[in-house]
């Protein structure tokens, strides 16, 4: 049951990034999940564990965390779209 929270929680996360940057509209929930779950594990390891928690997961350094992994990898693939 653990494992269905922190999916849920991942693609919440994940789609709060993606609509605060407004670069991940089109990516869908597997990749908000993805983006969510790496966001939150970037996220905590760069701010810690500070603030509300829900299923194992730091919310406001994860959002943060995805934030910051959406708009690499934007960056990254709109530099490679381009060539």
């Amino acid at each position: 049951m653990g494992l269905i929270w922190s999916l849920i929680v991942g693609a919440i996360i994940g789609a709060i990034a993606s609509a605060i940057t407004n670069r991940g509209a089109a990516m869908g929930w597997i990749a908000n999940i993805v983006a969510g779950l790496i966001g939150a594990w970037i996220g905590q390891g760069l701010l810690g564990t500070w603030g509300p928690s829900l299923a194992g997961m730091a919310l406001i350094p994860s959002i943060i965390g995805a934030i910051i992994l959406v708009l690499i990898v934007s960056l990254v693939v709109g530099r490679t779209s381009k060539k």
